[in-house]
Order: structure tokens, then sequence, then C-alpha cells
């Protein structure tokens, strides 16, 4: 391997570090507590080095909740593609969905601003958001109604209007427990995707 190598495998390595440890500090003292200095003593850089990657800390939330989308994406994504049944694909989705604001509890936060400041991340060029693969089943379900693009996008909104809205109530710790949110995700998946019929 040469030297540009090496040098390029450092810096991924160094920004990747940089990363890893702003969503150790949160995950243990919460949003409020990160700062550049925090990050630089963790991994023991100097904060000077930090800001060769990152020209704030607002660009290492962004870049944190652009990886978050990712991920979120990738386990919509599997999610759907255990299925072949258009309801099992919609309710396997915002399970998914539902299962990884609490896995990822801190990005989830940062991605949609729940008791933190919202982090959009930079755009997924390319990409196909978990957001376009729960519409393209929505569409897929209405199809024999040729939906507009409109009417699809009010559908995916009412969808995630009211499963963020729970997982926002929960993450906030006024949850009424494991079983009645269960409940009530089922109830909410359910009857929406009835509406889709109508």
């Amino acid at each position: 391997m040469g030297s540009k190598e090496r040098i390029q495998r450092q810096k991924e390595s160094n920004r990747s570090n940089i990363l890893e440890a702003a969503l150790s500090i949160v995950k243990e003292d919460g949003w409020q507590a990160l700062s550049m200095r925090k990050i630089a003593d963790q991994i023991e850089y100097t904060a000077p080095m930090i800001y060769e990657y990152f020209v704030n800390k607002e660009a290492i939330l962004n870049e944190l909740a652009r990886q978050g989308h990712l991920l979120l994406a990738k386990h919509v994504r599997q999610a759907k593609a255990e299925h072949t049944e258009l309801d099992a694909q919609l309710e396997a989705v915002w399970i998914s969905y539902w299962d990884f604001a609490f896995q990822e509890r801190e990005l989830y936060q940062l991605m949609f601003g729940v008791g933190t400041a919202c982090c959009v991340g930079d755009k997924l060029k390319g990409v196909e958001s978990f957001g376009d693969i729960i519409a393209g089943i929505i569409k897929e379900i209405m199809a024999d109604k040729s939906p507009s693009d409109e009417l699809v996008c009010r559908k995916y909104f009412t969808f995630w209007s009211i499963i963020h809205g729970l997982i926002s109530i929960n993450l906030v710790d006024k949850g009424n427990g494991p079983t009645t949110n269960e409940q009530v995700l089922k109830d909410a998946i359910n009857g929406i995707t009835r509406s889709l019929y109508d």
C-alpha cells in the first residue's frame, strides 16, 4: 500500500473515531453535553485536529443524522424484503421504523428533533430514503386507483405523523407501557392500511 492510500485510510479512521466518540458521549450524557472539547478529550486528539475533519459541532451532528437516515433506510428495506404481500410489507416496515427509534434512540432524536434540535443531515444523493420505500409500498397498494403523488404523500404522512408521535411520546417517557404501545402501533398501522383500500 502506498503512502497516499495509508494517509487516506488514516483520515477515514480519524473521521470515524470522531463520530463514534460523539455518539458515545451522547449515549452517556445526552445531546446537550456534546462539545468539540469533550470529543477531543475522549479520543485524545487536540481540538484543532477535529476541526480538520469537521468545521463545527453542527457538521458532526449533520453527518451523524445522515448516517442515521442511511441506517434507517437499510432497516426498512430489509423489513420489506422479508415479505411478499403488500400489507405485510407495510406493517413490517413501520415496525422496523419503530424498532430503529428505540434501538438507535440518540440518532432518532437527532434525526427528528425529539428533545433536541433536529438535524436533517446532508441530502442522501442517489440513495432511496425510508420514506421513498414506504411511499412505494403505499403506491403499490393503491395502484388500481392510479393515486396521484400528492395522495400517496398524504397517506405516507398520515402514517408517519401517528407513528412518529407515538415514538416521541415514549422517548420523553410519557408512554403507557410496552403492551399498550404495541397495540396502539398495530391499530394505527392496520387502520391506516385499511384506508388505502377505500
